[in-house]
């Protein structure tokens, strides 16, 4: 693999990036070590683009293509179960969906690349932050970041537990799925657990909307279509002897394209109303949809495909893979830019098999040089010398 002499280098750094996990947009330290160390490369480095997003620049030659690379930097508020000589060492804080493995990936391939290269054009190495709540691509954004660092294509890599190491998967159309988050707050006439007659127990109302929502899937989406929905809370005010008189319900939707999205927020204000006007009560209707679906372009997956299988070979490349119900916050920067989400092996067992957001999941080390060596390929492939 073309990176495997900077597997130690690339340990350390994940390492690193491991102990001294941050939530999003508080990436100071993660940040700062990544400007450093692309700064010691020799690229062109540019700090604070969405808050503590960082953009390195390397150009060779005079070509006008450009490539856009993007790693998540941010950790999640978990309290860290493995036992490893990097274990977190900030108490609640953890590196659980491995962001540390996907920066130092990036890190390798810019220091190949800034030692060799091996390219004609630019290359934009692109580190976001709060990848996790869905807010730093947009931040990204809409700090300049295309405006600024222009690129013909951006490109992306989560691992995946599960999936063996040294195996790639991608698809064109969407690969992951929108995450909406919904509330419904529910006003009835709360009393006397003694006298439920005399008022409208929400707990009720509530109950039957739950047992309603979950019609939506089974019941008014074609079964050809995927979509999820999840009552997740369920809160009142009620006591031992004392019928609640307000109830809010909180979920997450996913959905596989916009149509599907639509229809379920529809169809969970449809319920709501009609069941809050069986009963004679007030309801509330909140959806925020937070990550759009990653839609990858054709372009992109062919050249992506065609990379994976350079380092892999092609048998160990998916390029129809099923799309995963999953969320990603890269779905904004392939809204605005041609893109593909690519999807990595991360192993079967043990740790690094463990679900991402688990308490003792791990990036499996031995993914970097894979990870790293992609990216290598994929630049030096559509940004060869012959393509000019």
């Amino acid at each position: 693999m073309k990176t495997k002499h900077l597997q130690d280098l690339m340990t350390g750094w994940r390492h690193d990036f491991h102990l001294h996990p941050e939530l999003g947009f508080e990436e100071h330290q993660t940040s700062s070590k990544v400007a450093d160390l692309l700064t010691d490369f020799g690229l062109s480095v540019h700090r604070g683009i969405g808050g503590t997003g960082i953009v390195g620049i390397l150009e060779n030659g005079e070509s006008t293509r450009s490539i856009g690379l993007r790693a998540d930097m941010d950790a999640l508020p978990i309290e860290e179960t493995g036992d490893f000589s990097y274990s977190s060492q900030q108490k609640g804080v953890m590196h659980a969906c491995g962001h540390d493995g996907h920066t130092s990936m990036l890190l390798g391939a810019a220091k190949y690349l800034a030692d060799n290269k091996s390219f004609e054009g630019r290359v934009v190495f692109i580190f976001q932050p709060n990848e996790e709540h869905g807010l730093g691509a947009s931040a990204m954004i809409e700090a300049g970041l295309f405006e600024r660092f222009d690129v013909d294509d951006v490109y992306g890599i989560h691992n995946i537990p599960g999936m063996p190491v040294g195996t790639f998967a991608m698809r064109t159309g969407p690969i992951t799925a929108s995450e909406s988050l919904f509330e419904i707050r529910i006003k009835a006439q709360g009393g006397h657990a003694a006298l439920p007659h005399m008022g409208v127990d929400a707990i009720i109302v509530g109950t039957e909307i739950v047992q309603s929502l979950q019609t939506i899937v089974s019941r008014k989406l074609n079964p050809s279509l995927n979509g999820v929905v999840s009552v997740t809370e369920f809160i009142t005010d009620g006591r031992r002897n004392v019928l609640p008189g307000i109830a809010t319900l909180k979920g997450d939707a996913r959905a596989l394209s916009t149509e599907v999205n639509e229809t379920i927020e529809a169809r969970i204000r449809q319920i709501v109303a009609g069941i809050s006007s069986a009963h004679g009560v007030k309801t509330e209707v909140h959806y925020d949809t937070l990550f759009p679906s990653v839609i990858n372009t054709s372009i992109p997956v062919i050249a992506a495909h065609r990379a994976a299988s350079e380092i892999v070979g092609s048998r160990a490349v998916d390029a129809e893979c099923e799309p995963k119900l999953f969320s990603e916050d890269f779905a904004h920067m392939a809204a605005t830019k041609p893109g593909c989400f690519v999807l990595m092996g991360n192993g079967i067992q043990g740790v690094n098999a463990k679900p991402l957001h688990s308490s003792d999941y791990d990036f499996n080390d031995e993914a970097l040089s894979y990870g790293s060596s992609f990216w290598v390929q994929l630049v030096e492939q559509e940004l060869s010398r012959s393509i000019e």
